[in-house]
């Protein structure tokens, strides 16, 4: 009885920020695994089935309404974190939030909706577009609820609802393709999917944690707008180097160039959940150590230093298994996605470290530094894509998004170097970027050696994985090393 008290305690307790971590990690990577795993195979089945064309098709509408449909967060979701994590005292705050969200969500949709009929002249492409809009809408919403929880670093309320939003998405998303399949359908089923989710995250967080009723407090609304505009800028911009590819492709006619790249894309999607998983666990708990300097330069040192222990070796390995992937996920109808996931996953890697280094400046109020380093990205990328894609398709898309996040990433750097107490490089971030190559060495031997004797991908990942976390672990010890010994 006394473990499974213990065992209930660590995993629903807020204790210390160690267990904290620990807890919260545990929720969303369990969240995480169930809903990625049950989202990516829903959308292999359906490439496999509806081909690259009509993929393109439904990926060009997602890109599209993504890029509108996120100026209705504007940066809330962030700030309110950080706030709602420093103050918890604050919860009444959070119904004008939510009421300020659903107001800005109207205008938002009346927007998409207009903008459809300028990016296409397929009616059956609009629909789709039209559908889509309200699933992110509600997925959006959801977020905000997310913070709430996050700020109570309450995750496994998050994981419950992701858990059964996924299984809805899932489940509606193989009956339309097994029974009425089309991507017309298929949109229509991840809208009611996510509306019943939400509906059901509302109704736990009206009856569990606060009651929900509509709040007009203009001041509170333009004290959290003035704070969150240089992040939802950020939003907003990195939303456009993030989608306008897959929209220019899409504008310019090519759909089942826009299928191959999403392809790619998806799988990238995929190799960062890990990362994402830290960075949602950290957030909260930085925001919270943001006043104690010890603290949170601890903190913000294992940040940096997770992500990049995590982006040499997902990169390297993404490199060499790229056509092995493709061929086992979609077949060889995507083969053209091949070269393209091979530039797009030295762009994920960046991007952990690009994610560990935006949530620094955030957090210790620099977003106005977040928002024209995003800015200048997105003119960055605008500019290249008009360049590449014409002559290059989806291979000058991959290589625009991987300079973009080149320069990104230098411009994280010196802000975070520049402009806070936090010491990116350091002995211990030095460190973790030696040992993550040598220990990244029989990594590269194994998945060679394995992949010329046409073992199984599956296999080959996790041996791979195995084989770089033992020798990371060996050579530390090797060498005496100890980064951490406790948080």
């Amino acid at each position: 009885m006394n473990t499974i008290l213990k065992i209930k305690s660590l995993l629903l307790d807020n204790k210390t920020i160690k267990q904290t971590i620990i807890k919260n990690t545990f929720w969303l990577t369990l969240s995480e695994i169930i809903s990625k795993s049950l989202k990516f195979s829903l959308i292999i089945y359906v490439a496999r089935i509806i081909g690259a064309t009509e993929y393109g098709k439904f990926s060009f509408a997602l890109a599209f309404v993504s890029m509108l449909v996120v100026l209705s967060d504007f940066g809330l979701n962030k700030i309110s974190t950080r706030e709602f994590s420093r103050n918890k005292n604050k919860k009444k705050e959070f119904l004008s939030i939510i009421t300020l969200k659903l107001l800005l969500t109207i205008i938002v949709l009346i927007l998409t909706v207009i903008g459809s009929f300028f990016v296409t002249s397929d009616n059956n492409i609009r629909t789709i577009m039209w559908a889509l809009m309200f699933y992110i809408a509600f997925d959006s919403f959801t977020t905000l609820i997310y913070t709430f929880l996050r700020s109570r670093q309450q995750m496994q309320y998050e994981a419950l609802v992701k858990v059964l939003q996924s299984m809805l998405i899932t489940g509606i998303g193989f009956f339309v393709i097994l029974k009425i399949p089309s991507i017309q359908n298929l949109s229509r089923g991840y809208l009611v999917a996510n509306a019943i989710a939400l509906i059901f995250l509302l109704f736990i967080f009206h009856s569990k944690i606060l009651h929900l009723k509509f709040c007009f407090n203009i001041s509170v609304w333009k004290k959290f707008l003035i704070m969150a505009w240089p992040v939802g800028f950020f939003t907003i911009f990195s939303t456009i180097y993030t989608q306008i590819d897959s929209v220019m492709m899409g504008f310019w006619g090519q759909i089942t160039e826009v299928g191959w790249y999403n392809a790619a894309y998806k799988i990238v999607g995929i190799t960062l959940i890990p990362g994402l998983i830290i960075a949602q666990s950290f957030y909260p708990a930085i925001s919270k150590a943001s006043l104690e300097a010890k603290k949170l330069e601890k903190l913000c040192d294992y940040r940096i230093i997770i992500a990049i222990f995590m982006a040499i070796p997902i990169s390297l390995a993404g490199i060499i298994l790229a056509p092995k992937l493709i061929n086992f996920i979609y077949g060889a109808e995507f083969f053209p996605s091949i070269f393209a996931f091979q530039i797009l996953i030295i762009m994920g890697g960046l991007l952990l470290l690009i994610r560990a280094f935006n949530e620094i400046l955030i957090i210790l109020d620099k977003q106005i530094k977040v928002f024209w380093i995003a800015l200048f990205g997105a003119i960055i990328n605008i500019i290249l894509n008009f360049t590449l894609i014409p002559k290059y398709s989806l291979y000058g898309a991959s290589i625009s998004t991987l300079f973009t996040m080149i320069i990104m990433l230098i411009f994280y750097y010196t802000s975070t170097k520049k402009f806070t107490s936090i010491k990116p490089i350091n002995k211990n971030t030095v460190l973790t970027l030696i040992i993550s190559v040598i220990a990244s060495i029989p990594m590269y031997i194994s998945i060679s050696f394995l992949s010329n004797n046409n073992v199984n991908i599956i296999l080959i990942i996790l041996i791979a994985g195995i084989i770089y976390l033992s020798s990371a672990f060996f050579i530390s010890k090797l060498l005496k090393l100890k980064i951490y010994n406790q948080i």
